[in-house]
């Protein structure tokens, strides 16, 4: 009791549960201390093969949230977080202890008592230590090692895997595939349909039904050198129409879609493009019902983070979207704003892209503006210009966007060069609009501030060309604000978009100007099919590069540069964490590439500066031998109940009927891994692996 009275610094506490659940032959212990006087929850969940406890139902609690776990039988490791009543975060602290009779004492009737350990009140997070016997596995990198690929699965799995890659290479199975799992659910009822899914495509692609049962998955992928990312892949199952319908709602000012002069027509919704899933695959697409949806959606993402940080001990990441928080239309019109910006920006001074690139001063503008004499309008604006000793980094004050709740309406206006008022760049917004953009901008805020207290990363994802702007705009002020010692928020880039690299070098150049960590995901994208139908259908230049070939020189090309400011920045001596890259691509040769590249500036694995990530069911001959070699290997775990994940596992059916060639050498890695097990008598093989992250 001595050691829950320190966690609870002078709080009464009423309540003590323990209870624990057998998974894999391995048990996990939950300890909740509950203080009902204020609302706040410590809990704790260890794990071991050493101890026991007692066999009790655990409670619903306020504020209950899983926080941390014992991934070793040698090592006890116990996570913790106390948060106040206005549920700020008071400790982040993991505190590995070996086993020792004064820190956990085990009696007769294998009861575990706690014992208190030495924690000082402005202790940080500690990471486990690293054992000395970890496993590390040369790396073939050409990817064709079968046992490699496969040692983290059973038998039973690998057969599981052979079979779903064969329903994915039927056309007209996948092609019907979400029709074909609701009549097999009407045929069979629920729960022969959920045994169905768990035995065939749920379980080969989904990592469980909730944050409990994803944790066998979150170990195994760990002992193998595998990180996760989460993301609770629960989607609607609307109708094209449905989905029209809400789209349109939603991306309409309540004053009207006015077509002023200026206005950029792709930053406006049009019906025959209002279901956003329309040609893509590969990404989940979220729909705008009302507030209290995205307030729903915001909770989903902290579960997230709560789930991922005390499954992997501050490595783990959670995917978010924008269009999950707000209004859509808000994003339209602020990715409308950035555009006419830039435009302005061009007509003022010359030239092309950002407003940073132009490296002006704001001397420079006021010889622009000097036609127009001691102008008021001109001296207000220019003193709410953004800028450093370098120029001029923004034209409009995005802090105070992002941070002092300002009025889009009253912030978006520039000078008129010929006749001094002040031009509006955005199109009419309300007032209850504007409260609800500052609501979008409080969940993200929230959601962020959530992950850098549990020290878990946010990837915020990126989608279509009409939303990018802003977003890209609202993930790097997310960036300014909370990467001042680590990144913690990366932005996603795009490199089938013909700007992708110009767009990167740009947000580097304002990461190195205002002195924050830069996180980039760089994937090849979801959306090209629809960006290019939609460019020529509504007449607008398409944004995207012409071939598969461009986009992987884009891709290559881009990350080459990353990979070049971070040897800039080791060689001087600075942080080279400065910049921290993912490599999400499913394509071994960027995978070899980026090795490649590594190796030859100079950058190693344990350098942690970049990353790799694959879906989870998918590429695991990439992923598997990247983690085991020492490399930072991450899988995207998506989870929800079997029923309301079926729109997720449709995608993902359609994704692989779209990347044979990858399908094909996995199914015959698969075969060669079973027949390999068949010869040696390993046919009940059980993965245990030794190797532990970096």
């Amino acid at each position: 009791m001595a050691f829950l009275r320190s966690i609870c610094a002078q709080r009464t506490i009423k309540n003590l549960v323990n209870y624990r659940k057998d998974y894999s032959r391995r048990t996990h212990y939950e300890v909740s201390v509950i203080n009902w006087n204020t609302p706040g929850c410590v809990r704790l969940i260890c794990q071991s093969n050493d101890f026991n406890t007692d066999n009790s139902s655990c409670k619903n609690v306020h504020n209950e949230s899983i926080l941390g776990f014992i991934s070793s039988k040698s090592q006890l490791c116990l996570q913790f977080h106390l948060l106040t009543p206005n549920q700020s975060l008071l400790k982040n602290v993991i505190v590995p202890q070996y086993v020792q009779t004064q820190n956990l004492h085990i009696d007769s009737s294998r009861k575990t008592h706690f014992a208190t350990p030495t924690i000082k009140k402005d202790s940080k997070t500690l990471q486990p230590s690293i054992p000395p016997n970890v496993q590390r596995d040369p790396l073939d990198v050409g990817f064709n090692d079968p046992n490699a690929a496969f040692k983290s699965k059973t038998t039973w799995e690998l057969i599981r895997a052979y079979i779903v890659y064969t329903i994915c290479t039927s056309e007209k199975i996948v092609e019907h595939n979400l029709k074909l799992m609701k009549l097999a659910k009407t045929v069979l009822g629920t729960k022969l349909f959920t045994l169905l899914m768990k035995a065939t495509f749920y379980g080969h692609f989904v990592a469980g039904e909730d944050q409990v049962k994803i944790i066998p998955t979150l170990e195994r992928l760990r002992s193998f050198g595998v990180k996760p990312i989460l993301d609770y892949s629960v989607e609607e199952d609307l109708s094209q129409e449905e989905a029209e319908k809400r789209e349109v709602e939603s991306s309409v000012s309540s004053a009207g879609d006015f077509k002023e002069e200026g206005t950029m027509p792709q930053y406006h919704v049009d019906k025959s493009f209002a279901d956003r899933r329309y040609k893509v695959s590969s990404a989940r697409t979220y729909f705008y019902l009302n507030e209290a949806t995205c307030e729903r959606n915001m909770e989903v993402f902290i579960k997230c983070l709560e789930a991922v940080s005390g499954a992997t001990f501050g490595t783990g990441i959670t995917a978010i979207k924008l269009t999950a928080l707000g209004r859509p239309q808000l994003l339209l019109q602020l990715s409308e704003v950035i555009m006419r910006t830039r435009k302005y920006m061009e007509d003022l001074v010359g030239g092309q892209g950002n407003v940073l690139t132009h490296h002006k001063t704001i001397k420079d503008l006021e010889k622009y503006y000097a036609s127009l004499g001691d102008n008021k309008n001109v001296k207000e604006f220019l003193k709410n210009v953004t800028s450093d000793k370098e120029g001029i980094l923004h034209l409009f004050p995005w802090s105070g966007i992002v941070d002092e709740d300002s009025q889009l309406s009253d912030t978006f206006r520039v000078p008129d060069p010929q006749s001094g008022q002040m031009r509006r760049l955005i199109s009419q917004i309300s007032t209850k609009e504007e409260e609800m953009f500052r609501n979008m901008i409080r969940r993200l805020n929230t959601i962020v501030k959530t992950a850098a207290e549990l020290d878990v990363r946010i990837m915020i994802d990126a989608e279509q060309t009409y939303f990018q702007p802003a977003i890209s705009r609202i993930t790097l002020e997310m960036m300014r604000k909370y990467n001042k010692e680590k990144a913690i928020v990366f932005n996603t880039y795009q490199c089938y978009l013909k700007d992708a690299f110009h767009e990167v070098v740009t947000d580097l150049e304002q990461a190195k100007r205002q002195n924050f960590y830069f996180g980039a995901k760089l994937v090849r994208g979801a959306y090209i099919e629809q960006e290019r139908a939609r460019a020529s259908a509504l007449g607008y230049a398409d944004p995207t590069n012409p071939s598969y070939e461009d986009t992987t020189e884009m891709y290559h090309k881009t990350l080459t540069e990353c990979l070049r400011r971070i040897k800039i920045i080791k060689d001087s001596g600075d942080d080279q964490k400065k910049v921290g890259i993912m490599v999400a691509s499913h394509n071994e040769d960027t995978v070899r590439f980026a090795i490649e590249k590594m190796k030859e500036i100079g950058i190693s694995p344990e350098d942690k500066v970049i990353c790799f990530g694959q879906l989870l069911g998918m590429c695991d001959y990439i992923t598997f031998p990247l983690g085991q070699a020492g490399y930072s290997a991450y899988k995207y775990i998506p989870y929800g109940p079997v029923e309301e994940v079926l729109p997720y596992l449709s995608r993902r059916a359609i994704e692989n009927k779209g990347v044979l060639k990858k399908i094909k050498k996995e199914k015959r890695l698969l075969l060669s891994e079973i027949r390999r097990r068949l010869l040696r008598g390993k046919l009940f093989y059980r993965p245990k692996g030794k190797y532990v992250p970096i």
